[in-house]
């Protein structure tokens, strides 16, 4: 028997950021879209059982979501004045399109830009996007930025409401505005494809759905914006990381790490369309992505572990730090250091940011710790930092890995 549940909640994977965002570009409010998107599923969920899976699942969910958030507004009084100068009923018969509007070729596009108004505090603006036209959940929307799920969820509440209050419009911005919200988009398809390279929960590693999706529309705005360096060093990063993506589990779905990877059973393809972008994205002063990428092509060149420049990569850590601190960069700097110059050297700075609350429970931190503790032969503290590391893992994966290393090293 076809698994009609199971049906609709792959249609509403594939197509939930397109119906959001293009409700939330009619309508004009996201709570809305976001009710009349759900109420469509449900509808889904009744009739396809008996009806069948129609051939455009994806236009049946826009058609139906229409007429809910239009039966929501009639029944609505606060709506009344909205409903008529959206004029819906003229517009219900509009074709499902991702370009109605001639400008960005994909709603969610338009979104992303949208939801980068400067208006909205730059914390909220990253956050609201990846929670409702990325359809993270808030769980992994905190994950992204480091943050607990109550201070994200009040993040994204907030933002919400001040679209709503201050009546920002849902509309592709002009040409001389893109560029002021170009870097919160950016952080978005970063934030999309870093949860797609290494899920945040649930069981499997990767979301080889997200990160395409994030490599597709990285690929758009390149596109569109192709002097930009940024966007075009962003999708050399995407492209050179995901060319890994099949030598990064096992055939049970455990994590198998960068030194034993199958390096043969990387996407060569991708790997030649990335370099180039690196050296186009390299071709004036750095940014982020294009450093980002740069250390991802030394990795992606290397004929294995032990040949990789790794004091290069080092000094492109010390780039990337300088343009933008965080704990995460200061992390895998620390953990390339390691790498140079040996494990004492590395776990120092890993120690070095144990007071960091933002680390406290960041399991990959943890890892890397014991990980260092037990090429140190400190056993004991190695245990205890594997035990605490498997108590903050999120993923299935990512726990039997770290299960397996701790008996190893109990063994």
């Amino acid at each position: 028997m076809v698994d009609e549940k199971g049906q609709v909640a792959a249609v509403f994977r594939e197509e939930h950021g397109r119906l959001l965002a293009a409700l939330a570009r009619r309508f004009g409010d996201l709570d809305l879209a976001e009710e009349a998107a759900s109420e469509a599923v449900e509808a889904a969920l009744a009739h396809w059982p008996t009806d069948g899976v129609p051939p455009n699942p994806g236009a049946w969910l826009m058609t139906t979501a229409r007429r809910k958030a239009v039966d929501r507004l009639r029944r609505d009084r606060t709506y009344t004045a909205r409903l008529a100068e959206l004029r819906v009923e003229a517009e219900r018969a509009e074709p499902y399109s991702a370009a109605a509007d001639g400008g960005l070729p994909d709603d969610r596009l338009q979104l992303f830009f949208t939801c980068a108004h400067p208006a909205l505090a730059e914390e909220d603006r990253g956050a609201l996007t990846l929670r409702c036209l990325a359809g993270l959940t808030t769980p992994e929307v905190a994950r992204a930025y480091l943050v607990p799920v109550e201070t994200m969820a009040k993040r994204i509440t907030r933002a919400k409401r001040k679209i709503r209050d201050a009546r920002i419009p849902f509309r592709v911005p002009e040409a001389h505005e893109l560029p002021q919200r170009l870097p919160g988009v950016l952080q978005v398809l970063y934030s999309i494809f870093t949860e797609g390279y290494a899920a945040s929960s649930g069981p499997h590693l990767q979301r080889l759905d997200l990160a395409e999706e994030a490599i597709r529309l990285t690929t758009i705005l390149a596109r569109l914006l192709p002097g930009e360096r940024e966007v075009v060093g962003l999708r050399a990063l995407m492209l050179l990381v995901h060319a890994r993506r099949a030598a990064r589990t096992d055939p049970d779905g455990l994590p198998v790490l960068l030194d034993q990877q199958d390096r043969g059973a990387w996407d060569r393809a991708m790997i030649e369309e990335g370099l180039p972008l690196v050296r186009a994205a390299l071709s004036g002063p750095p940014g982020p992505y294009a450093v980002q990428a740069a250390i991802a092509a030394l990795h992606d060149e290397a004929a294995d572990i032990t040949t990789t420049d790794w004091p290069q990569i080092v000094a492109l850590y010390d780039v990337l730090q300088a343009l933008t601190p965080s704990p995460i960069v200061a992390m895998n700097r620390a953990a390339a250091i390691a790498m140079r110059d040996g494990p004492a050297e590395g776990l120092a700075l890993l120690e070095g940011l144990a007071n960091d609350p933002r680390l406290r429970h960041h399991h990959p931190y943890l890892a890397a710790r014991a990980d260092l503790l037990a090429r140190l032969g400190r056993t004991p503290e190695a245990i205890a930092a594997y035990e605490s590391a498997l108590t903050h893992a999120a993923t299935d994966p990512d726990r039997a890995l770290l299960r397996a290393r701790l008996n190893a090293l109990k063994d």
